[in-house]
């Protein structure tokens, strides 16, 4: 589509239903920036009980502190994310990030309409993983037509964590093989 640009809206997940999203992450990251839930809540427009509301919530489908107060009053007191709340926003802004770049890239409306049939994906075992500084070559063991080698990123090696014996999915593509876990 001409001048049509994708925009995508991340949230995340638990088993309980929705987590995060933009909103609440906003809030995570106001906190971490002034150091208080109430000046945080101030300016994003919101009240302290509702921001509060929404970190207590959080805590209880998480089952773990996402922030801590520290006491002292107007002067000396405030509040920080805690470790995991650190990694919530932390791995929310890395799976933006991921997305966002995928998103951009000129090929992402032929590379979502693709269909894959049988005859371009073919089921592996990973033989063996040779990592460069840039790159990964990684051997691949198939029933039929036998062994393939797929010439992938040093990232994409790491990201699918791949190693001997991995189970993984050989999806050929014109003058390419790329692989994904099944």
């Amino acid at each position: 589509m001409k001048g049509a640009r994708p925009k995508i809206k991340l949230w995340l997940e638990s088993r309980k239903g929705p987590l995060v999203g933009e909103g609440r992450i906003e809030l995570l990251r106001a906190v971490e920036r002034e150091g208080s839930l109430r000046r945080a809540a101030r300016k994003l427009g919101m009240s302290y009980r509702y921001a509060w509301g929404i970190i207590k919530t959080l805590e209880k489908v998480l089952g773990a502190r996402i922030v801590a107060a520290t006491r002292g009053g107007k002067e000396k007191g405030g509040m920080r994310l805690t470790k995991v709340g650190r990694k919530i926003l932390e791995e929310f802004e890395r799976l933006k990030t991921s997305i966002n770049e995928i998103v951009a890239e000129e090929t992402f409306w032929e590379d979502i309409s693709m269909k894959f049939s049988a005859r371009n994906q073919i089921e592996c075992v990973v033989k063996e993983v040779k990592v460069g500084e840039v790159g990964a070559v990684v051997k691949l063991e198939a029933k039929k037509p036998g062994t393939l080698t797929a010439y992938i990123t040093r990232e994409a090696a790491e990201a699918l964590g791949l190693k001997p014996g991995s189970k993984v999915k050989a999806i050929i593509k014109a003058t390419n093989v790329l692989l994904g876990k099944p």
